[in-house]
């Protein structure tokens, strides 16, 4: 089962509720790598947001890394600014059990206390797992457990969304 979502006007939505809540405040973005990394991104150019993009790379956060083991694709993360006393805007591509966000957030505090943090999904599947809710959000899909939700990017930047039978294990 394949079935494809337009992740584009998806994300238009998204970028419309991020303008109206940042109006007039100083917010930094810092995205998740990979997807949330490239929301990020798009974010920072469509509504000129001066500070450059952080990449989190949460893997050794995760609370089920001993399970996976390390994923030979682990970048450092990068963040170029001083997260103490800032205001930021964690940026992911799909919200499901609340994990992902939580191993974020351990690691962001790692870097200092920040004033204010937000969180800006492109997709919230539900079933979470941790008390974990996004302020804004470019859209809700209800999906089976054993389907994912798998954001990719195309050469010209154009973000795709699909909906993936996990394999049978």
């Amino acid at each position: 089962m394949t079935i494809t979502l337009d992740a584009e006007a998806i994300y238009r939505t998204l970028a419309q509720h991020v303008r109206e809540e940042i109006a007039g405040r100083d917010v930094k973005l810092v995205g998740v790598h990979t997807g949330g990394v490239w929301i990020a991104e798009r974010l920072k150019e469509e509504l000129k947001i001066a500070h450059p993009v952080g990449v989190l790379d949460i893997s050794f956060y995760r609370d089920d890394f001993a399970r996976g083991g390390l994923n030979p694709s682990v970048k450092p993360s990068r963040i170029a600014f001083d997260v103490a006393g800032a205001e930021i805007l964690l940026v992911d591509d799909v919200l499901y059990t609340g994990r992902t966000v939580r191993a974020a957030l351990n690691e962001l505090f790692d870097y200092g206390r920040p004033a204010r943090i937000d969180l800006a999904v492109l997709i919230d599947r539900g079933g979470r797992e941790l008390p974990i809710a996004a302020q804004m959000i470019g859209a809700t899909v209800q999906v089976p457990a054993d389907v994912s939700i798998v954001l990719s990017r195309d050469e010209a930047n154009r973000l795709h969304l699909t909906l993936e039978q996990k394999p049978r294990g």
